[in-house]
């Protein structure tokens, strides 16, 4: 997943220090992308200023060091919400992190938007279980060079698919479970939303 629509999205959220970022990135966000380095996060932000995505102020305080702190600009708005806006492709595997990220940010979207992002979901899954679920998991022809006993290898292949499974079908059950809450709430369109001073809100 793109570290920019990462970064952008939790500037989204409010502006933040690149050590806000990196924070949030080692404890909460460390399901959205892991081992993210501050050094990383600091080129990135870089870049993204000189495109003109993000802008900083800089605080000086007295003998400390000074810091920057990064907001979204207009453009850096519209680049991330047309990723967040751009077409779903599941892919193959459930835990994909950007499923996820998508759904975190899915408000800025509006309740239609999130309860199609949450359906492409569910469907792409329950049709990987009706392609997938009853084939064989019988391994066949082992020869074993390094040795090796042929029916405890295939107890592991066995056992790691009986895991996969309890893993799809509570994410399904998440899915149906997430889809209910969703269609509960009140019907709007997507937040119009603003930069102002570099900070973003939504209109009332």
């Amino acid at each position: 997943m793109n570290l920019e629509y990462l970064l952008l999205g939790l500037l989204a959220l409010k502006p933040q220090t690149g050590y806000d970022l990196k924070k949030f990135l080692d404890t909460f966000g460390r399901f959205l992308r892991s081992h993210t380095q501050l050094s990383q996060i600091y080129r990135t932000m870089g870049r993204m200023v000189k495109e003109g995505w993000v802008e900083f102020e800089v605080t000086h305080r007295q003998g400390l060091p000074d810091f920057k702190t990064y907001s979204l600009t207009e453009d850096g708005a519209a680049i991330f919400l047309d990723w967040l806006g751009s077409p779903y492709v599941p892919p193959s595997r459930f835990t994909d992190p950007e499923f996820s990220l998508r759904f975190h940010y899915s408000a800025f979207l509006g309740k239609e938007a999130t309860l199609k992002l949450l359906n492409q979901e569910l469907e792409a899954r329950l049709d990987q279980v009706r392609t997938y679920r009853g084939r064989s998991r019988t391994l066949h022809d082992l020869e074993l060079p390094l040795g090796g006993d042929p029916e405890a290898v295939q107890r592991r292949f066995t056992l790691a698919h009986e895991w996969g499974k309890l893993q799809v079908d509570k994410w399904i059950e998440w899915l149906e479970q997430t889809i209910a809450v969703i269609e509960q709430e009140p019907d709007s369109a997507a937040p119009r939303l603003r930069i102002v001073g570099g900070r973003r809100g939504a209109d009332a």
